[in-house]
């Protein structure tokens, strides 16, 4: 059994912020009961290619919703509204990621449902929280990445700011909710209340950004662009290799010594302008060249086996084929089969006793809506197909 099983999660959000979160209490054993829209869905459905070629699934949407129960319910409707009240009455999370107000429009906002189930613990979603001047603005990872600073640092130092290759924000926020949430239930055990979550986008992604944003609090200047350097260690960034890239993470005076050792360069050590790391962060224009020239001479693999036998971080630059054949990768079981013609990614959350449920595929549009309204409401066969005829489920 997972260490959520039994809890139950009524999910109303799409996308990937909010699914996020609610995928990893499916990994965690809870129960998913996913609301969508009858006949469309959550919208990451159409989002492709690629398609898995058995259910016509996309890609996107696997990645952020296996292990859930799906349940279509046009809460537009009095009726679907009706429907969703009383699952909620029945669950011990509501998350959701509609605008502001949205929910509240249609009667199953926190304090509407929080009056049904006081013990429900309601997460909200949106781009800039419940509160401020923005709050009735919608909120898109890629424009969180720009407001909230995360391109002010990323890019080249002589190129247009860039993104993250991956949606971040979504996914960070995803995190966040979801400890939140189990925190919220933590605190239930206490009061046997549950209360309201306000999660934002935005709040996100200036948390996350850590160093730099601190940085900027201590010094009061705008950390640059350095590409794929680190503002404040050095050597920490790409180097060219005979035949591709590589990493060199250096942390410490001991690992650069054993680096330049290993290069053939040990006087470098010794230099004054380089013995230490904030001397290298001074003089990385000074420095940088001359590691340029040093790792170009190597191959990649050559290069990775001998810092890693030096005892010194570095390492090669990945693309997914290469994750898919890494030994690593397989020992850990970390690309797993859910379903024929499916595979998709473990959940990173290993247990010493509890079982992660991460091994159940994404869900059918509509696949559990039967299932779930005759087993938690207790509608008869009738009344499904009435709902089903006013096309309210």
């Amino acid at each position: 059994m997972g260490p959520l099983s039994g809890y139950r999660v009524l999910d109303l959000s799409r996308v990937l912020a909010g699914p996020w979160a609610s995928q990893i209490f499916a990994d965690l054993g809870a129960e998913i009961i996913k609301i969508e829209r009858p006949g469309k869905g959550d919208d990451t459905r159409a989002w492709g290619p690629p398609f898995v070629e058995a259910s016509g699934i996309s890609a996107y949407f696997c990645a952020a919703n296996r292990g859930k129960k799906s349940v279509t319910v046009d809460m537009q409707h009095p009726e679907g509204q009706g429907l969703i009240k009383r699952l909620a009455e029945n669950a011990d999370v509501v998350l959701e990621n509609f605008k502001f107000g949205g929910l509240e429009k249609l009667g199953l906002g926190p304090e509407d449902l929080r009056a049904l189930n006081p013990r429900l613990v309601y997460c909200s979603i949106t781009g800039f929280g419940q509160t401020g001047p923005y709050r009735a603005r919608a909120g898109y990872d890629f424009l969180m990445q720009g407001m909230g600073g995360l391109m002010s640092v990323t890019g080249a130092p002589d190129g247009e700011p860039m993104k993250a290759g991956v949606a971040v924000v979504d996914v960070l926020t995803g995190l966040y909710a979801s400890n939140a949430v189990m925190a919220a239930l933590l605190e239930r055990e206490r009061s046997g209340l549950g209360q309201h979550i306000d999660l934002a986008l935005f709040d996100v992604q200036i948390a996350a950004m850590a160093n730099q944003v601190s940085s900027y609090l201590v010094s009061g200047e705008q950390p640059p662009r350095l590409g794929n350097a680190h503002p404040s260690i050095v050597p920490y960034q790409v180097f060219p290799t005979q035949d591709g890239h590589i990493i060199l993470a250096i942390g410490n005076d001991d690992q650069f010594a054993r680096f330049v050792t290993l290069a053939g360069a040990p006087e470098l050590s010794q230099d004054a302008r380089f013995a230490t790391n904030p001397a290298r962060v001074k003089h990385r224009d000074v420095l940088v060249p001359l590691l340029e020239t040093l790792l170009v001479a190597r191959t990649t693999k050559d290069w990775t086996e001998s810092l890693e036998a030096f005892g010194i971080p570095g390492g090669p630059i990945n693309d997914f084929a290469a994750i898919d054949s890494d030994p690593q990768v397989q020992a850990r079981g970390i690309f797993k089969n859910l379903a024929p013609g499916l595979r998709g990614v473990a959940s990173p959350m290993r247990f010493s006793r509890s079982q992660v449920q991460d091994n159940r595929p994404p869900p059918l549009l509509g696949a559990d809506t039967s299932e779930v309204l005759a087993s938690i409401l207790g509608l008869s066969e009738n009344e499904l197909a009435r709902l089903r005829q006013g096309k309210i489920i």
